[in-house]
């Protein structure tokens, strides 16, 4: 069976995601090239402030799910559905916490080297 060729919209939405990357990428080249170290120190003080509150934040939150999770795994009874929803919560909270602990770890590791 032969394949439909992409529509012009589905093209787009393929690449746009592509070109924004290295849009990104090249203003932080650029930034960074361009700037001493005060003012990558003066650009990063207020970014590190708000990273830090959405660290916090999602912690607290993601507590707070796996405090759902725990009663809804407790609460399933037999339910296999429940039990398994349960467990894949729990995974995403914890996969997501390493994500957003870790990010500032591997930003230093890129910039070091």
């Amino acid at each position: 069976m032969a394949q439909k060729p992409y529509t012009t919209k589905q093209r787009m939405l393929k690449v746009l995601p592509l070109a924004i990357f290295v849009v990104l990428a090249l203003t932080q080249v650029v930034l960074v090239s361009a700037a001493d170290q005060s003012d990558y120190e003066q650009i990063l003080k207020p970014l590190t402030t708000i990273y830090d509150l959405v660290k916090y934040a999602a912690t607290v939150i993601a507590g707070l799910v796996m405090l759902f999770a725990g009663i809804t795994y407790i609460s399933s009874g037999s339910d296999p559905g429940k039990r398994e929803k349960a467990k894949n919560m729990v995974m995403y909270v914890i996969i997501g916490l390493i994500v957003i602990w870790a990010a500032p770890f591997v930003v230093d590791l890129i910039l070091e080297s």
